[in-house]
């Protein structure tokens, strides 16, 4: 038998494989380098927690104890007085629906129309497209506060004042959906589109059926960051909505506060209320927001 017939050490044990040991100093280096991370998140989470600790508490405290000496984080007699009469005093469940319709309603349209409009400007090379992106863009520079009186005057004069559609229409198109729309087809690589109309597929067959799944992620991001906007917008519903059958629901918080004197304990109780519905829908969709695989169907 020849030296080159001899079995090599690997060959004899098929089986068995080879272990490589860690250094022991990686396993602690790493250990060491995460506590400072994990100690920082800590503190800035106890940071921005304990302000919203100590508000929901406060709602179970009695109006006479939110404000005794020395203050105390938990209650010592806690009650739910506050929430009914919240919930009694004002007309909170027709808030509740009103909201939501607006909520609902202007999510929907919002979602859709800057799916289209981000597909349009990443996708298509066009110098109006591109002048029309730095528009949008352009009034993300604005203050809110600076497009209320001429944005009043328009849903005025096309006799939309004093209904749902006032507040809805002028909230559908945002430049941030835009912005997040097109950042994402951006990335979306452009032989997939190209061998989608190499098989004949057309236009609205490839927004359709490819991006807008592809896009999902973004689109459930939007959704909750919309509905947010829509369910803690004041501002704009107070200057178009008069009648009180019709209020939202931070409207309807604030006609609980008085001129004279504040209620602080049903004030509290009816603020946690209206949080419930947002905190509901993240933690319902959150698990939903994740990355696409946006290479699929594509061949190395």
């Amino acid at each position: 038998m020849t030296t080159t017939d001899m079995p090599r050490k690997a060959d004899a044990g098929p089986g068995r494989s080879v272990s490589k040991k860690r250094p022991r100093g990686a396993s602690s280096g790493g250990l060491r380098r995460a506590v400072p991370a994990t100690t920082l998140l800590w503190i800035l989470a106890c940071l921005y927690g304990l302000p919203v600790l100590w508000f929901i508490l406060s709602s179970f405290k009695p109006a006479g104890d939110l404000f005794s000496y020395p203050l105390t984080l938990v209650p010592h007699h806690p009650t739910l007085s506050g929430y009914l009469t919240a919930w009694r005093s004002a007309n909170f469940s027709q808030y509740f629906i009103n909201t939501t319709l607006v909520c609902v309603i202007t999510t929907i349209l919002t979602v859709g129309a800057s799916c289209c409009t981000g597909y349009a400007l990443a996708k298509y090379d066009n110098k109006w497209l591109k002048a029309f992106f730095i528009c949008i863009l352009a009034t993300t520079m604005l203050p809110g506060e600076v497009m209320l009186a001429p944005e009043f005057l328009v849903v005025r004069n096309l006799g939309l004042y004093n209904s749902f559609a006032g507040i809805i229409l002028p909230a559908v198109l945002t430049a941030t959906g835009c912005f997040m729309f097109r950042q994402f087809f951006l990335t979306v690589p452009d032989e997939l589109v190209e061998a989608a109309r190499i098989d004949g597929a057309r236009e609205l067959s490839i927004f359709l059926r490819i991006m807008v799944p592809l896009s999902r992620p973004i689109m459930l991001t939007l959704a909750i960051l919309s509905f947010q906007w829509r369910w803690n917008d004041y501002i704009w519903p107070l200057l178009m909505l008069n009648d009180p059958n019709k209020f939202t629901v931070q409207i309807g918080i604030q006609s609980i506060v008085g001129a004279q004197n504040i209620n602080w304990s049903v004030l509290l109780g009816a603020s946690v209320i209206s949080m419930i519905p947002l905190i509901v829908i993240f933690l319902v969709f959150q698990r939903y927001v994740m990355g696409a695989d946006i290479n699929a169907g594509l061949k190395d």
